[in-house]
């Protein structure tokens, strides 16, 4: 009798680890989805900052980007789906300064995001653009965000025909125009300025214009919003950009498999012990 309840006790045990260890299975497949964020700064006349993304409620930054310069876009970054806040300093400041701007941002599962400093110093502001990642069948996706001081309006055309921005006031965005696939020359044109770029679209592609005021007059940076199938690109526009991404977390997996490990073990030792007293008291009649 003695016996059968201490092998039922272990038993208990061994499944209580068992569970221990699905323990990151289980958060795994209750978490609500991932989104994906990126990070610009389209402020013309506004020095370089560093800018912070933080998840709701936690003071630590889960992404930092260093020394972020007009015309600077960080890669898209995949965080889980929740509610975040943007903070924007000075270069160099220190991570616990008054930021010089903030904001907040709500990421859905499956969406994208881009939170930009936009508009002249005076004025300047974070905002927070909805990006799109699927487009109509056969088509490709294209906007404008029109980031030029210089050229307060800007008529962006497309050699495919048409006009995607005919009247773009300097930082505002566009709606998204479908393309048709092809290798179509983008044309800002300022009152006084003109910039040319040719741009490859492929069916199933998104993409985002930006003008920017470059050395010698306007310029165009072509940025790719999804690369195709609903998914974001990994990489962004290092125009400027001198950042670097916090790394979270690693995975608790590792950790609780030598937590596991350790109790069998020490569950293993308890039941050869417990065996040995017990045939050392039936051998000797106690």
């Amino acid at each position: 009798m003695k016996f059968s309840g201490i092998t039922r006790r272990i038993t208990i045990l061994l499944a209580a680890a068992a569970m221990l260890l699905g323990i990151p299975a289980a958060a795994a497949s209750a978490a609500q989805g991932t989104g994906w964020i990126r990070l610009a700064h389209f402020s013309p006349d506004t020095p370089a900052v560093d800018v912070y993304l933080y998840s709701f409620g936690n003071s630590s930054a889960k992404i930092v980007l260093h020394h972020v310069a007009y015309g600077t876009v960080s890669p898209y970054e995949a965080v889980a789906a929740g509610d975040y806040s943007v903070a924007m300093r000075a270069a160099g400041a220190s991570a616990t300064s008054q930021p010089v701007l903030s904001t907040s941002v709500t990421v859905k599962a499956d969406n994208a995001y881009t939170v930009a400093g936009m508009g002249p110093k005076s004025g300047l502001r974070l905002q927070v653009i909805d990006d799109t990642l699927t487009t109509p069948t056969g088509k490709s996706l294209v906007r404008v965000i029109q980031a030029s001081a210089k050229q307060q309006t800007v008529k962006f055309h497309c050699s495919c025909g048409g006009d995607i921005a005919p009247k773009a006031s300097f930082a505002s965005v566009s709606p998204y125009s479908p393309i048709p696939p092809g290798t179509w020359t983008m044309s800002a044109i300022g009152t006084s300025a003109k910039a040319e770029k040719p741009v490859k679209l492929v069916a199933g592609t998104v993409h985002t214009e930006v003008v920017l005021d470059g050395a010698d007059g306007l310029q165009i940076v072509d940025l790719e919003d999804a690369a195709g199938a609903g998914q974001p690109p990994a990489g962004g526009v290092t125009t400027g950009l001198g950042g670097t991404a916090g790394q979270g977390p690693g995975s608790a997996v590792p950790w609780l498999a030598v937590i596991g490990a350790g109790a069998l073990v020490t569950l293993a030792g308890g039941y050869r012990l417990r065996r040995n007293g017990l045939r050392r008291r039936l051998n000797t009649g106690a």
